[in-house]
């Protein structure tokens, strides 16, 4: 073959590749952009949603900061309904209350639901309520302090999140999978009266219909109520951990928006991420504290047994590994 041959055929064999290698370089290029932008989304979205405690960056039972890239840690979930339609605003009453430790060394976390009627001392009124008053009265600061207070146990972070972006946030993630434990009729977000219908079993469920599972208090009592809560904030974290499409990430920031409050950082948040979703799954554990119903004042509350009470905390505390 002649020289002038050669050289022709190293041409083509070099437009062959670089057909093939410009695609790939044009799929890179585009990801690492839109990573970019995820990630100046997610900050600058995170900024807006964090809300500093009163107390600062530590609680009162911790000797120093803690960081969630290195240390065992707690974080309390609080949902609120502040819809216009129930007249609440910014000091709306909790419907949910679950306070969720981590621990690094075995990737497990346990999640314990707090039924929203419990009897309990809150330090910021000095008296004794319902244990979703505590946020009514004095906001996201009474009710970190109110079960920093039961528990004995510190609180060190809070995602506080409304209706709108419990829905929005599952439906980004384009469902969830969950084992309802009961037939349910319920009304939706709108209060339309028997417009969710679901069935016992595992199924993969929408935003609203997630929301009815969670808020659902006519079938049985606030205890069932706090494990169904579990069951959808369990198939959130399985759902968020095993999203494969990048896109997912930023329909989730967006759902977020403004109806999401916490004092977690954007680096905590990445640290929390990356927990999740390294190495193998995350071992989940639900904790409830047993008690009982109480009209007996001609207003109902729900009286927190001593010794389930006493027993819960000191598994946390062992679960945190704290002296």
């Amino acid at each position: 073959m002649t020289y002038k041959g050669r050289m022709e055929k190293r041409t083509k064999k070099r437009k062959k590749r670089f057909i093939i290698i410009f695609p790939l370089l044009l799929i890179l290029l585009s990801g690492l952009v839109y990573g970019s932008y995820l990630t100046y989304k997610a900050m600058a979205a995170a900024e807006e949603a964090r809300v500093e405690l009163d107390r600062g960056d530590k609680s009162k039972l911790r000797e120093e900061v803690v960081d969630p890239g290195k240390n065992n840690i707690t974080i309390l979930f609080l949902g609120i309904d502040d819809s216009e339609s129930r007249g609440f605003g910014d000091k709306a009453r909790t419907d949910a209350i679950m306070l969720a430790t981590f621990n690094r060394k075995d990737k497990s976390v346990k999640m314990l639901s707090i039924p929203r009627d419990s009897y309990v001392y809150q330090p910021d009124r000095d008296e004794y309520d319902k244990i979703n008053h505590a946020h009514a009265y004095h906001g996201i600061d009474g009710a970190v302090n109110t079960v920093e207070d039961l528990l004995e146990i510190p609180v060190d972070y809070y995602v506080r999140m409304n209706f709108r972006a419990f829905i929005e946030v599952v439906e980004a993630l384009g469902g969830i999978e969950v084992d309802v434990p009961v037939d349910l009729n319920e009304m939706d977000s709108k209060d339309n009266e028997g417009a969710i219908r679901l069935r016992k079993g595992y199924q993969r469920i929408d935003g609203e219909e997630a929301l009815a599972l969670a808020r659902t208090r006519k079938l049985d009592n606030d205890i069932e109520r706090g494990k169904r809560q579990q069951l959808i904030v369990q198939g959130i974290i399985n759902e968020a951990a095993s999203v494969s499409s990048i896109t997912k990430y930023g329909d989730v920031i967006d759902a977020l928006g403004n109806n999401l409050t916490t004092n977690l950082t954007v680096g905590e948040m990445l640290a929390l991420h990356k927990y999740a979703t390294s190495g193998g799954k995350l071992n989940i554990e639900s904790l409830n504290i047993e008690g009982y119903d109480d009209s007996s004042s001609g207003t109902y509350y729900y009286e927190l047994d001593e010794a389930s009470l006493e027993e819960t905390s000191q598994t946390l505390k062992e679960h945190l590994e704290l002296d």
